[in-house]
């Protein structure tokens, strides 16, 4: 088991929804921890979210979720992450704070020259943001 934060279309009721995802390849269900945040920049890709590490950013909302470990190809596969390949995103170990306590966990940040010129999320929340652009539609 290990823990993984989510912050985009894997979040709950979203696209990737991890929990359908987990469902789809007969692994157990992913067991949610609670809500966290981290400091960064969350870029709008269109479809999906991108977040940039920084410690001078926002507070980018996500979820906290233990894993089964098979889960974690599947989210490779979902974020492009593969060996030996420079993508978009990359499978990143990072420490998040749920309800005061520090967790040490998978994330899946994308690189930082791939943000340029894309508009970015002042709240560093996917769901609003995408809950917002739909209504304004």
């Amino acid at each position: 088991m290990q823990n993984v934060f989510v912050y985009g279309t894997l979040r709950a009721g979203q696209v990737n929804d991890i929990s359908a995802a987990a469902a789809r390849h007969d692994i157990a269900a992913p067991t949610l921890l609670g809500t966290a945040s981290v400091r960064g920049r969350l870029f709008d890709f269109g479809l999906y979210p991108g977040l940039v590490v920084d410690a001078a950013g926002v507070a980018v909302k996500g979820d906290v979720y233990e894993i089964d470990d098979r889960l974690v190809a599947v989210l490779d596969e979902i974020e492009a992450v593969y060996p030996g390949v420079e993508g978009l995103f990359r499978a990143h170990q990072m420490t998040v704070h749920v309800d005061g306590t520090a967790i040490q966990c998978l994330a899946y940040p994308v690189a930082e020259h791939a943000v340029q010129g894309l508009p970015e999320i002042a709240s560093g929340d996917w769901v609003e943001h995408r809950r917002a652009n739909h209504a304004a539609r």
